[in-house]
């Protein structure tokens, strides 16, 4: 079936096209060269209207184990937002935790087609990706946690060859069926069932002797050996803490040339300047970022209400669990290897603490010259749930909006912050390399995020409204692979999505010792803790799709 968009204005930063009036042509699920004398089966006039790319979530919460606790967790969250079953969609719950159709269902209604968990626990793979396959409407996605797995730490403990540490972190991508790997407080996981409750860059794990600067290195370096196209994601050390700028200083410098990409950024840009001993340090980590062409950046930005936060960060979300709201925190460990924090949170306008976050995470986009290497995410749900984000468009776009929030705030807060002196206002272009097409290359999803000949005909269009975020909220029509999805902001198809997954070359003889060491210490068998493709394809759930890395590609 041939389909045409016609007239309408078209944000492409891909393919350098702003604001044109231009056709769109899509014919089994791929966008076409333009086809002038062709004639279409569905025309669609879209005068007037801005066209993009479907948008893509590179960091967002929402499959396996420590969500699953949040929904068990907070029964009274569930009452929050209820859709009731209709003939083509399921019933949901949940406000800062939706259930999966639910999470499904309103990426596609905000105009998103791909969405990405960022912290998988390879030994819960299995349950992550069955949650994800029971998220419709959006491609999915996952990156494995390692760095604090026993048999990493043994590795760099043990000074074993730098081939091996790669050829494990190439099988654990297979094994898990991630697109990338994140690493988690390096050795930080860890170290705290070793009773250290804190784990600086530079500080020796108390069991296995090494740092997390070490960590870091060569979890990176194997990424950029093994051609996987997304940087290490690093949750770095001290996340939450004042003064924990410093820490996150050191790591930008410690990269010393090696791509890596650094999450919720806004989580680890706190000083201890004033009477509280608590500041902004954006201005000072942004400065550095400018000048560092090979990180990349998320914020993670904290917007006022109910949420929840959850986390592999066992040693943080243990420090936070006092401020917890309600009064009901979790800390678990999981299969010896990682952990998992669970603390319902309500971030205030009023505190000073929470009205500080959200200044440091503004600041942050403001100051941060290169959209392509910054990324727009609130951690869902850890600093606001994902159907927040038009509202974060609008702060964006918008001062005058802006500075009206900002007079709401916590009167110490405001006087703190120099967010009222930043007078940059996002354009189109812009948002749509944040939510399109910089996830898009950063992931190596070389047919989503733009809307060239042979792009996925995932696409989006909105009404021009100045309100952008009602905008941004409700946009007018949305296709997946050119399938007419949502209208007027409403599921009109549930379709399934795709899984994308990277597969780098790796010695397969890295599986004599990993045999015998799961015969030792793991619950499982090698051979079941590794999860096959038709455990994500059955039934209905879609296909896989393998990211070509620059190894193979060579």
């Amino acid at each position: 079936m041939l389909i045409k968009l016609t007239g309408g204005k078209v944000y492409d930063p891909a393919n350098k096209v702003s604001g044109e009036l231009r056709d769109i042509y899509v014919e089994d699920g791929k966008i076409l060269a333009g086809v002038p004398d062709a004639r279409p089966d569905q025309t669609y006039d879209i005068r007037g209207k801005v066209v993009m790319a479907g948008a893509i979530d590179p960091h967002t919460h929402i499959g396996g184990g420590k969500m699953t606790i949040a929904r068990m967790l907070l029964p009274e969250d569930h009452q929050g937002d209820p859709v009731a079953r209709t003939e083509l969609t399921r019933a949901g719950c949940g406000h800062a935790v939706p259930s999966t159709h639910l999470t499904g269902y309103r990426y596609a209604e905000m105009g998103y087609t791909a969405c990405f968990e960022p912290a998988m626990l390879p030994a819960n793979a299995r349950q992550a990706h069955m949650e994800m396959g029971d998220t419709p409407m959006v491609d999915k996605g996952a990156f494995a946690m390692l760095g604090s797995d026993d048999f990493f730490l043994r590795q760099l403990s043990e000074k074993k060859d730098f081939e091996a540490i790669k050829d494990y972190v190439a099988w654990t991508m297979h094994a898990a069926q991630a697109i990338a790997v994140k690493v988690v407080n390096p050795g930080g996981i860890s170290a705290f069932k070793f009773n250290q409750r804190k784990l600086d860059l530079d500080e020796e794990h108390a069991y296995y002797g090494v740092t997390p600067r070490q960590i870091i290195l060569n979890l990176a370096r194997a990424l950029k050996e093994l051609g996987v196209t997304h940087p290490l994601h690093i949750h770095g050390c001290n996340l939450g803490v004042p003064g924990n700028m410093e820490t996150t200083l050191d790591t930008i410098r410690a990269a010393d040339g090696l791509p890596i990409h650094l999450t919720h950024i806004q989580f680890h840009s706190y000083g201890t300047e004033g009477d509280r001993k608590f500041s902004s340090g954006a201005p000072q980590i942004v400065e550095l970022l400018n000048k560092t062409p090979n990180i990349s950046i998320d914020v993670g930005q904290v917007l006022f209400g109910q949420t929840c936060t959850a986390s592999g960060d066992s040693m943080r979300q243990y420090a936070i669990g006092k401020s917890a709201h309600p009064k009901k925190p979790v800390t678990m460990d999981i299969e010896c290897d990682a952990g998992c924090g669970v603390v319902p949170m309500r971030y205030r306008d009023k505190s000073f603490v929470n009205a500080l976050q959200w200044t440091i995470g503004l600041e942050t986009f403001l100051l941060f010259e290169d959209p392509w290497r910054l990324f727009l995410t609130t951690d869902h749900p850890n600093g606001a749930p994902f159907y927040t984000y038009p509202h974060l468009i609008r702060l964006l776009m918008d001062k005058s909006f802006r500075d009206e929030m900002f007079q709401k705030l916590n009167a110490d807060a405001q006087s703190q912050s120099i967010l009222p002196s930043l007078k940059r206002e996002y354009t189109l272009d812009e948002i749509a390399i944040l939510t399109r097409a910089g996830p898009a290359r950063s992931l190596g999803l070389k047919d989503r995020g733009h809307l060239g000949a042979g792009a996925a005909g995932d696409i989006t269009v909105y009404k021009d409204n100045k309100d952008r975020e009602a905008m941004f909220a409700t946009p007018e029509l949305v296709f997946k692979n050119g399938e007419l999805i949502v209208k007027n902001g409403k599921v009109v198809k549930v379709v399934q999505g795709a899984t994308h997954v990277a597969r780098p070359d790796y010695d397969r003889s890295i599986e004599r010792p990993l045999k015998d060491y799961f015969e030792r210490f793991h619950t499982v068998s090698l051979e079941n803790f590794k999860l096959a493709d038709d455990e994500i394809v059955t039934g209905d759930k879609g296909s896989i799709v393998v990211q070509p890395t620059a190894a193979r590609m060579a």
